[in-house]
């Protein structure tokens, strides 16, 4: 079991303010296992808190770049998600080609309806739109065990879906998050899995937040093969 410090997600601390400074941006996290909190005994408490392996350094706003959607009949059914959300849906293309056990950990926990219900906890303006902690705090994750990198060459530009973590790389579980914008300091460190081909201006309308007041959340999440 992980103290309460450790399963926190990482936060920045805040700049002064400033007409001409970017707000800062901090890597998507997701719960601390067991394992993780192993790898990182004994480190200085200064350490952990604001320079931890895998928190890409806080960067200004990046240049957008737009996502392709993909013609609807060349989507993979059994690749293909379809996620009914409190703002419409959204259809992200899986990649099991960069990630095969990230696609199918999704898959698995999409038809437990694990995801049915679970809020965007932590949604960043110009950043990223964070869910898939069961208990809406950023600390949970699946009963299932933690998953092994799949790091790829994919970029995370607009639209891409990564995979969550804590400063440990083989500590994904279940939750992901979806760029709103180009975050290309988070690649090679979060595994990106697939991309949003339809349904993005829903995406762009979840509610903002860190923590976020009565968010909104996934009301499904299916593969499109079950669904009749």
């Amino acid at each position: 079991m992980t103290s309460e410090k450790d399963d926190k997600p990482i936060k920045a601390k805040a700049a002064p303010k400033s007409k001409a400074t970017p707000k800062t941006k901090v890597a998507p996290t997701g719960k601390v296992s067991a394992k993780s909190k192993a790898a990182t005994e004994g480190k200085a408490a200064a350490k952990t808190e604001t320079a931890t392996a895998g928190t890409p350094t806080p960067v200004s706003a990046p240049e957008v770049t737009q996502a392709k959607p993909a013609p609807a009949n060349k989507l993979d059914p059994e690749n293909t998600l379809i996620i009914e959300t409190t703002k419409g849906r959204v259809v992200i293309a899986m990649r099991p080609d960069l990630a095969p056990g990230h696609v199918e950990r999704i898959k698995i926990l999409a038809r437990q309806k694990f995801y049915d219900g679970i809020v965007f906890h932590r949604v960043i303006e110009g950043f990223m739109a964070q869910t898939g902690c069961p208990h809406g705090s950023g600390m949970g994750g699946s009963d299932m065990p933690d998953l092994r990198a799949e790091f790829n060459m994919e970029p995370h530009v607009r639209g891409v879906c990564s995979m969550a973590r804590s400063s440990f790389p083989h500590s994904a579980n279940s939750q992901f998050f979806i760029c709103f914008a180009d975050a290309r300091f988070l690649d090679r460190q979060y595994t990106v899995w697939g991309k949003v081909v339809e349904g993005m201006e829903n995406v762009d309308q979840i509610k903002r937040g860190e923590p976020v007041r009565d968010p909104d959340r996934m009301l499904t999440m299916r593969v499109m093969a079950d669904v009749a």
